[in-house]
């Protein structure tokens, strides 16, 4: 079926795998950091049943599965990840390889699974991690209080066992003492005095005093089986 690989930003060098030399069925573009509506959009329009190859960092996975989810084919995609940063929240979270070689090989070949995709109320979307904070306000996981004053962070990510769909951990430090509180559900809503969000690495452009993460309706094909 082939592939459509988007080497985002400066990780283009990484696109000249030989994993990738070595199959005539690739089409290969470079593309921006953090692509957007302009560098993607007409390109996904042409995948006619290829799976689509994302080599780059977190961020960069999260601005294309973006597009897809306002194109409406995230259902339709199997979408391969090549990290380019050595602590991809989404490989930890997936059990995707850090070696190019190895990480090549899966996001080309590997079977999909769905894994949970995490929307926001800004209309964003969260592959890895997202994080809050220092935050003082009120958090709600589903119906359950997580937070009723101040925390050193919030964080949530998809929940690597699938059921719940998102995972979030609040941390609060007594002294030289940290605790963390755990919690699983469809949604994260947090009210607070401004505070800044971070988005799979990358800081949100204005302080906030609500946020809202969910699971989104479809999950996200990822390309991550058993070779």
């Amino acid at each position: 079926m082939g592939a459509l690989v988007l080497a985002c930003g400066k990780n283009a060098g990484h696109a000249q795998s030989q994993a990738f030399a070595d199959r005539d069925d690739i089409e290969l573009r470079p593309v921006p950091e953090r692509p957007g509506k302009d560098d993607v959009d007409h390109l996904v329009k042409g995948l006619d049943g290829r799976r689509l190859v994302v080599v780059g960092g977190d961020a960069d996975l999260a601005a294309v599965v973006l597009r897809l989810v306002r194109k409406d084919l995230l259902r339709d995609v199997t979408v391969g990840f090549v990290p380019t940063e050595a602590d991809s929240t989404v490989a930890s979270l997936w059990d995707l390889p850090l070696d190019t070689g190895r990480a090549v090989d899966v996001a080309l070949t590997a079977d999909s699974d769905s894994v949970p995709l995490i929307r926001d109320d800004s209309g964003g979307v969260l592959v890895g991690r997202g994080e809050i904070g220092p935050v003082r306000g009120m958090a709600y996981c589903d119906e359950t209080v997580v937070l009723r004053g101040q925390a050193s962070r919030i964080t949530v990510s998809p929940d690597p066992d699938r059921g719940a769909g998102l995972l979030v951990h609040v941390t609060k430090r007594a002294l030289v003492v940290k605790r963390v509180s755990t919690a699983l559900g469809r949604a994260c809503q947090i009210g607070c005095v401004p505070a800044i969000v971070r988005l799979d690495g990358v800081p949100h452009p204005r302080p906030v005093t609500k946020w809202t993460w969910y699971r989104n309706s479809d999950d996200l094909r990822l390309a991550r089986g058993l070779l």
